[in-house]
């Protein structure tokens, strides 16, 4: 059976990938805890949607961002060894997809009022969620805590994406 309580976060402490342990509230674990966030409100969304191809798209971005958000958590030494990236290839992804979305549905030229479906405003939630994300992200590459720069332009592209 899988162990999921630890207790070794009782000290107020989390380990990234590898033995390295910081303060819940090191910046780190606050980004790829708010990934998750934005992974559980797609969660939501893929749930409450019955479009097949939604549903298939959502599940391939939260695939993406449990990759994301195992990037995040290691810390630069162990990132080889991990071999946890996002990469120009899922941007790509993000990029393609998106624009073969814009060809075949009309989006109005104007601002859009989440609500109008709870599908819809789940969507919203996580796009928000990941713009806060992306946010973080940044100043994590700004302070030199992470050096891949796909992560931010993947949180951008997926944001935009959602």
């Amino acid at each position: 059976m899988a162990k999921v309580t630890t207790g070794t976060g009782d000290d107020g402490y989390t380990g990234l990938l590898g033995a390295a342990r910081v303060p819940k509230y090191d910046p780190r674990p606050d980004t790829f805890g708010t990934v998750d966030e934005a992974t559980s409100a797609l969660g939501l969304a893929r749930a409450m949607t019955a479009d097949g191809e939604a549903r298939e798209l959502i599940l391939h971005v939260q695939r993406d961002l449990y990759v994301l958000m195992a990037e995040l958590a290691t810390p630069a030494e162990n990132l080889e060894a991990v071999g946890f990236h996002i990469t120009s290839e899922h941007v790509q992804w993000l990029e393609a997809t998106e624009d073969d979305l814009k060809r075949r549905v009309d989006i109005p030229n104007k601002f859009v009022i989440p609500g109008d479906t709870p599908d819809g405003a789940a969507l919203d939630l996580a796009r928000t969620i990941i713009r806060r994300a992306e946010r973080m992200a940044v100043k994590l590459l700004h302070d030199g805590v992470i050096a891949n720069h796909e992560v931010i332009r993947y949180l951008n592209r997926c944001s935009d994406f959602i």
